[in-house]
């Protein structure tokens, strides 16, 4: 499909992303990761590369690492090396940072979603093991800075993307993807507030045709609607420079939530800036095979085989069974409504649609969910044998959600919300309202439609509302043909 143009400009997006591992230690020290403790209380001699101290990889890091491998369907490295990437910032207290750069432990790989209806796929570059630095923190009203090296030495996996991705709504769906998969095999927290899920989007934008442009960096987007709010910004900002004229400088840029805008930080550096080299502390990183067939057979079904499993078992059309797949506990929900009432496409439908749109009202989960499954599933039960109407399912969910009623069919009787299926009853109001209404009679069978509608609305309104449309429109067009 042709990228949209923006005022004449393609844009063209690379995401790379950092992860932080779910280990209760460091990658190379046993030095605790837990959020919100004291500044530098959690910081070890090993984080800080004291003499005589030497780092010793934490396995549990690299069964994350296998664990996405196989998630993304990326080639798992048996063998990958260590580096170190040399700069100088004051939250580096090593002065280098140990990460992969030739031969990272996960290669290649994809993330497919949908955007809208429309199925996109991001191809991956890498994903690759390395160390967070600390944290700076900027005390402006007393004009200093300090520094926190708790964070230092936490296990990450940074992933890489090929510059796929056409759109900030693109970019976003992407992230919220791989946000979905790596808390759905728990690598991650997800938590982006604490900075265990950090994106940054490297942003340029071209004509259509012409080479790659000079991109710019946006870091540290903890937040997916901020994401898109940079990226849109930065989209107009560089093609505004071009049109005036001005080339642009590739940068490491941040984004401000509270002027909408991007500056720059610092030119962006180059690989070769980094003067990468093998970290001889560090021995190659070995994986077997067997080791990765362990890790498979402990991991939950993932979200794309899952999805594939309810267009099989469930007939569910595919963008249904992503959407539902959103989440473990989303999936789990359609599933117990689906065996419990046996009607899969609707319990789609309704999930997707009124339930999903309270839990967004409430900015609640479907955990909080008022609703349980099984309470949705007798709903269902109730449309599907025809006992009440789409419209007046509504009102019971509406009184199930509220807490004014527990059982479904209880509900239904208080409200006097039963469909008449009494065709004798039915027939002698379609009867009354033949007899009342011979215009629209007369227009009917003179070939226009609308009639038809008006006279079932007729007879809907004279029913208040309780009559079957479906046994409504049978008999009165049965009764109009004779």
């Amino acid at each position: 499909m042709t990228a949209k143009l923006i005022h004449g400009y393609e844009v063209v997006i690379g995401f790379e992303t950092h992860t932080q591992l779910a280990t209760k230690s460091k990658i190379f020290s046993r030095a605790a990761t837990a959020f919100g403790a004291e500044p530098n209380t959690q910081a070890c001699a090993v984080d800080l590369a004291l003499p005589g101290t030497l780092p010793v990889m934490n396995r549990e890091a690299v069964a994350c690492a296998i664990k996405l491998g196989l998630a993304l369907g990326s080639h798992i490295a048996p063998v990958s090396i260590f580096a170190r990437k040399n700069y100088f910032y004051p939250d580096l207290p090593k002065g280098y940072q140990i990460s992969q750069f030739e031969i990272p432990v996960v290669q290649g790989g994809e993330v497919s979603f949908f955007l809208g209806d429309e199925k996109k796929t991001v191809r991956l570059v890498r994903a690759h093991l390395e160390e967070d630095a600390g944290k700076s923190l900027h005390e402006d009203f007393i004009g200093q800075s300090g520094i926190d090296l708790n964070r230092a030495g936490t296990p990450l996996l940074e992933i890489v993307t090929e510059p796929d991705i056409r759109s900030s709504e693109e970019a976003v769906a992407y992230a919220k993807e791989l946000h979905k998969i790596v808390t759905w095999i728990g690598i991650c927290d997800g938590n982006m507030q604490e900075g265990s899920f950090r994106c940054d989007a490297n942003v340029s934008v071209r004509k259509p045709g012409q080479p790659l442009g000079t991109r710019r960096e946006i870091k540290n987007l903890n937040s997916f609607k901020f994401m898109q709010q940079a990226i849109d910004y930065e989209i107009r900002w560089q093609i505004e420079q071009i049109e005036d004229g001005h080339a642009i400088q590739q940068a490491t840029v941040l984004f401000d939530p509270d002027t909408g805008e991007t500056r720059a930080m610092r030119t962006k550096e180059d690989a070769a800036d980094y003067r990468y080299f093998p970290d001889p502390d560090l021995p190659p990183l070995h994986i077997s095979e067997q080791w990765i067939e362990e890790q498979r057979a402990q991991m939950a079904e993932l979200p794309r085989t899952m999805a594939a499993r309810f267009v099989a078992d469930y007939g569910l059309p595919e963008y249904d069974a992503t959407t539902l797949t959103q989440s473990k506990a989303m999936a789990a929900y359609f599933e117990a409504v689906a065996k419990a009432c046996g009607q899969a496409k609707l319990a789609s439908n309704w999930i997707m649609g009124e339930v999903s749109r309270r839990l967004n009202m409430a900015e609640i989960g479907i955990e909080q969910a008022p609703v349980s499954s099984a309470q949705l599933a007798a709903l269902i039960a109730r449309i599907a044998d025809g006992t009440i109407s789409n419209n007046a399912a509504k009102q019971v969910f509406d009184a199930l959600w509220t807490g004014e009623g527990q059982d479904v069919d209880a509900v239904i009787e208080a409200k006097g919300l039963k469909q008449m299926n009494d065709s004798g009853a039915l027939e002698k109001i379609i009867d009354e309202v033949i007899a009342a209404n011979a215009d629209n009679v007369a227009q009917f069978r003179a070939g226009k439609d609308k009639a038809f509608n008006a006279l079932v609305g007729q007879i809907m309104k004279a029913s208040k509302g309780k009559a079957n449309p479906t046994q409504v429109n049978e008999l009165l067009r049965a009764k109009l043909a004779g």
